[in-house]
């Protein structure tokens, strides 16, 4: 069975005080009453190894300071003064030990409740970044706290972006400037706004969204208590895209391509 040599610390120390105070007091020169330092020792103790090792320390203390008290008086004894002091250091030093114990309880318990939530976080995050479905986490700010794997490729998204917790309206506009949506660009403005206000106002309803390559993603935001929203991106391409005209994409990729290269020669041009 191993010894905890870290629990005794704090008394060892208490009485290593009180022996060293005794010392300098009898050979050297007179030392002061040493119960303030006594509750310092006490509260290091309790803060290190809890309330038990607190406690001890208290005791050694207390006791230490009583002997220290009979040895500065000409006769043998206590007066009133003495029992009033030692009755107050008690009261400090055990009290100390007692706060201090419970505070350190509580701040292990909540590092313990942190790690556990922080695991669960990260267990959760890697089962989001397995499915098929984007998943976007908004915080109050619609700022991104979290973008799981499909989202980021389905949008082209590199992990440095994702990772530097963008708004959603940049996530839009990256959106358009990579060209990841079936459309022509006269309507991609309008289509930014009503997203946007889908989710400011939290709107559930779903919607289909076509991409260039072809995938058809069923959108859904989901209002979160914290005033968040849940954004996910459920591929259903299989169900859509077999009652869809086989030409609109090319039809819309090669409106998309004459209205960039139209821009390019006007600005080649001016």
């Amino acid at each position: 069975m191993q010894f905890n040599w870290h629990a005794i610390s704090g008394p060892i120390l208490t009485a290593a005080t009180a022996l060293l105070a005794f010392l300098i007091d009898r050979h050297f020169v007179p030392v002061p009453n040493p119960a303030p330092l006594f509750v310092c020792i006490v509260a290091l103790s309790a803060a290190s190894s809890g309330i038990a090792s607190g406690m001890a320390s208290a005791v050694i203390a207390v006791a230490s300071s009583a002997l220290f008290f009979l040895n500065h008086r000409a006769t043998p004894g206590y007066d009133m003064s003495d029992l009033s002091r030692m009755l107050l250091l008690a009261a400090t030093a055990g009290g100390t030990a007692l706060i201090t114990g419970l505070l350190r309880q509580k701040w292990i318990d909540t590092l313990a409740w942190q790690d556990k939530h922080h695991a669960t976080a990260d267990r959760l995050s890697a089962a989001l970044d397995q499915v098929d479905i984007g998943i976007v986490l908004l915080d109050a700010d619609t700022r991104a706290e979290f973008i799981n794997r499909a989202f980021r490729d389905y949008f082209k998204l590199s992990d440095a972006q994702a990772d530097s917790k963008p708004p959603f309206i940049a996530l839009m506009y990256h959106s358009r400037d990579t060209g990841a949506w079936q459309m022509p660009e006269d309507e991609l403005s309008a289509f930014i706004a009503k997203r946007t206000e889908m989710i400011r106002t939290g709107d559930s309803t779903p919607i289909n969204i076509n991409l260039a390559d072809g995938q058809v993603l069923r959108f859904t935001c989901t209002a979160l208590p914290d005033g968040g929203r849940m954004l996910s991106y459920m591929p259903v391409t299989d169900l859509v895209r077999h009652s869809d005209d086989p030409g609109s994409a090319d039809y819309y990729r090669a409106l998309r391509g004459s209205r960039r290269s139209l821009a390019h020669h006007l600005g080649a041009a001016e």
